[in-house]
């Protein structure tokens, strides 16, 4: 980062507030952004095999202007459900799109496959999704092995055997007067790479757990003679800022963080990923859609680099801090 930049927290961002809840038991959770006064919102869905929710109106082309709240969740489709405990809380709290009658939450988010570890009985439900908005606060953001990143993992192209834990991550800057943030859910189907060192951080493990093997080369080496397994995947995400953005404009930060996939995750966006990025402005800083838009894919790289360092040993699976 340049002199210019200086690391603080996603809660410092103004206007949003962020919550967990998550079944360690079961290896499942869910994470919810909250921005109570409304948020100018665009998505970009770039995987093979996506789960999500109310992406379509993000479309400018399409009437709503603001959003309420994303949802990050595992238990694949199942845990589309949790949205519904999101949509409670802020319809009790007269939070939403006024149609006269009443008042509509507009909620987005999406799911990522996570039950091939813990419980796959349990997942994010309306009741999860509920209390991960009594969790919500504007002072701190946990990490690791909780939320959406609960039963996340990463390297699975030889199956769960041979697979690492992942988990969920942060990372955020300030330049100026101008604050992004990124936070994401780890769950690839390749390995995650340090894009300043080219170091390995975790992925598929060889046959004693003690080193990494390189997934792509597996599936290019393979792919002829060997079906590529279904293991559950998809790394979700979201960036948020204070910057003043269309929906287009939050539409093409979207799409410029998932730079930071691409430069983290080999490989990324595979038809076995359902990988989704939101963006997500509350409007008060001017700023150039296209510098907003290159940090959107700095900081969602080092936030995937957080999600793999900040995890814990859970469900017998290694983690980074173990090799």
């Amino acid at each position: 980062m340049v002199d210019s930049m200086k690391e603080i927290a996603i809660t410092d961002i103004e206007g949003v507030k962020i919550g967990h809840a998550q079944d360690l038991a079961a290896a499942t959770g869910c994470t919810v952004v909250i921005g109570e006064a409304g948020l100018r919102a665009g998505v970009d869905v770039r995987g093979g095999a996506p789960g999500t929710r109310e992406t379509d109106l993000l479309d400018p082309v399409n009437l709503v202007e603001q959003i309420h709240a994303i949802i990050l969740a595992g238990g694949s489709a199942f845990g589309l459900d949790a949205a519904s405990g999101v949509m409670q809380y802020l319809e009790e709290k007269k939070i939403g799109l006024d149609v006269f009658v009443t008042k509509v939450p507009i909620v987005c988010g999406a799911v990522l496959f996570d039950l091939t570890i813990g419980s796959h009985e349990v997942r994010p439900d309306k009741e999860m999704g509920y209390q991960a908005c009594l969790n919500t606060n504007d002072m701190e953001c946990a990490e690791g092995c909780v939320g959406a990143g609960t039963g996340a993992t990463v390297g699975k192209i030889l199956g769960m055997e041979r697979c690492m834990k992942s988990g969920l991550g942060t990372y955020c800057i300030q330049t100026g007067e101008l604050k992004l943030g990124a936070i994401v859910a780890v769950n690839c189907l390749g390995d995650v790479i340090d894009p300043k060192t080219g170091e390995t951080l975790a992925g598929v493990l060889d046959e004693n757990k003690k080193r990494f093997l390189n997934s792509e080369e597996i599936m290019i080496k393979e792919f002829s003679g060997r079906k590529i397994e279904f293991s559950g995947n998809t790394t979700i995400g979201v960036i948020v800022t204070n910057a003043k953005l269309t929906k287009l404009e939050a539409n093409k930060v979207a799409s410029m963080a998932h730079n930071g996939y691409g430069r983290t995750m080999r490989p990324a966006h595979t038809m076995f990923d359902g990988d989704t990025i939101f963006a997500v402005a509350t409007g008060r800083v001017d700023t150039d859609v296209s510098v907003a838009g290159l940090l959107a894919a700095r900081i969602m790289e080092q936030a995937v680099v957080m999600a793999v360092k900040k995890a814990t040993p859970l469900c017998g699976l290694k983690c980074h801090s173990e090799l």
